[in-house]
């Protein structure tokens, strides 16, 4: 894209200023302050937002920015008196106020694209609004708020305002794009706390402030754990609808601007959407966007545990011909991934789950531990630590690793093999009843692949109900013709033989041998 006023053209991806098809010499800083000046050119870019954008946020004199500004108003013909393309706001800030041509620039199909690195989404969390509160508690709208602050400020992918600045904005709620846009954030957490007789309900909100849109929002009651209890409520609920609804609305954003602008953030986000469709096709498209990711940012963590995974579910589920080469990669991705950012929760998870491919299963329990000590409310953790302790033989810790990531994630894009754990360990336990029940729900939830169908096969073949086993028979054969225990095994490395035989038994009364 380049924008043209006047007789210039801006071209971010050119690094380039003309005028009148000569190009303009310029320094980095100031190339920088014009590009954000004119991209932003629909509001007033504040003095603090110019020393986040061009300096870092480095401690820069008034001097070194009026400098670049006058320099930045030279390169375009402008000047302090005239201020017809730059104009200063007195002690606020600035506005481009030139009018502007957007154009798609042409740029040689052989040159590659350089973008500006949009960088990870940032939210800023308001004070809780007080309603109805005694005087005694009126410091509760401004207590939860920081603790959020505290909580979200451990997600590494996360850019999380501080205090500081987001506290400014108080009683009452502002308008959400003003508020957006004068502390620089894409997203906003708000909301009230109120009283409802003797306990107290919080209602919070996730809005997306550029759009001015709510993608998330939810209310939590006081229930008989207290106050305290009633923050742990929020603070799980917060990470998990943030850990879902930011990545899906950072890739629809990304989408709407062409894949051929993408920076390395929105390719990742991108491979996300695709990763969590779980299919063959899904998962090879998102080791795509994954891979242009680290290609515009060999130093993305998070890119190279997208690639992990995409690995680990090519091997898990039999994609291609050559498991052996994935399970490699899912290996090597996860151990780069760790050298980049080992504080990261996804790329410990990542790590862990390679060792379920190799069998290394007390190796797996330890990086999956690792994963939720980082977090604590990362529900896939829990699901991985679930899964490994069924692996082990655990089917009591399974079932509670499982039910925590369900309670912190009930919409989560791996829900149905939360309940495929569920349903494998009242397997293990001999509650055939209870494991067909749960393993109804996985094989139907979204995402579904046909091992999950085989959980269901199995238990409720054990349970007594051939109607419904038959159903689940039908539906492997569909999406799976040769599908085998010996594939299900390779899934489900079972530690005691005696469950892997049940298993067998089960998948033997439906064709499907064993090894």
């Amino acid at each position: 894209m380049e924008f043209r006023f006047g007789t210039f053209t801006l071209s971010p991806e050119r690094f380039e200023l003309c005028s009148d098809g000569v190009p303009v010499p310029v320094e980095p800083q100031v190339f920088h302050l014009l590009c954000h000046l004119v991209a932003n050119r629909d509001r007033m870019v504040s003095r603090d937002e110019v020393v986040r954008k061009v300096w870092g946020g480095r401690a820069i004199s008034d001097a070194a920015i009026a400098s670049r500004v006058k320099s930045a108003r030279s390169a375009v013909g402008d000047d302090g008196v005239r201020q017809a393309v730059i104009r200063t706001i007195h002690g606020q800030g600035f506005r481009f106020v030139a009018p502007v041509v957007l154009a798609v620039s042409a740029l040689p199909t052989s040159t590659p694209l350089q973008t500006a690195a949009q960088g990870k989404p940032s939210v800023a969390v308001l004070p809780l609004q007080p309603l109805g509160l005694r005087p005694e508690q009126s410091f509760l709208g401004d207590a939860i708020a920081h603790e959020l602050i505290q909580v979200l400020s451990k997600l590494r992918w996360l850019t999380v305002i501080a205090r500081g600045t987001s506290f400014r904005f108080a009683n009452p709620i502002p308008d959400l794009v003003a508020a957006g846009s004068a502390m620089d954030v894409r997203y906003l957490v708000f909301g009230t706390v109120e009283a409802e007789g003797a306990r107290l309900a919080v209602t919070v909100e996730l809005s997306d402030s550029k759009r001015g849109e709510v993608i998330w929002a939810d209310r939590f009651a006081e229930a008989d754990a207290g106050v305290f209890g009633l923050r742990a409520m929020i603070a799980s609920g917060i990470v998990a609808a943030l850990e879902t609804h930011i990545p899906l609305n950072e890739a629809r954003e990304a989408s709407l601007g062409g894949s051929q602008h993408l920076d390395a953030w929105a390719n990742y986000h991108l491979g996300l959407r695709h990763m969590y469709q779980f299919t063959e096709a899904e998962t090879a498209h998102a080791a795509g966007y994954f891979n242009r990711a680290v290609e515009l940012d060999p130093g993305f963590a998070r890119a190279h545990a997208g690639l992990s995974f995409t690995a680990f579910q090519r091997a898990f589920m039999n994609y291609g011909a050559a498991p052996g080469a994935a399970v490699h990669e899912a290996r090597a991705h996860a151990e780069r991934g760790m050298a980049l950012d080992p504080l990261d929760p996804f790329t410990n998870f990542t790590l862990g789950r390679s060792f379920w491919l190799t069998g290394d299963i007390d190796a797996a329990g330890e990086w999956l531990g690792r994963a939720t000590e980082l977090n604590p409310n990362y529900a896939q953790g829990f699901y991985a630590r679930g899964f490994t302790d069924m692996l082990a033989g655990r089917p009591d810790a399974a079932v509670q690793g499982s039910q925590t990531a369900l309670r912190l994630s009930p919409l989560d894009p791996l829900r149905y093999a939360m309940l495929g754990i569920s349903a494998m360990s009242q397997f293990q336990r001999g509650d055939y009843a209870a494991a067909a029940d749960w393993a109804d729900r996985a094989a139907r939830a979204p995402g579904a692949h046909y091992l999950i169908s085989m959980i269901a096969l199995a238990s409720n073949t054990m349970a007594d109900r051939p109607e419904q086993a038959q159903h689940w028979a039908e539906d492997i054969r569909r999406r799976r013709p040769n599908a085998s225990a010996q594939q299900f095994h390779h899934a489900f490395p079972f530690a005691d033989p005696e469950v892997r035989a049940r298993f067998d038994r089960a998948f033997r009364a439906h064709g499907m041998a064993g090894d």
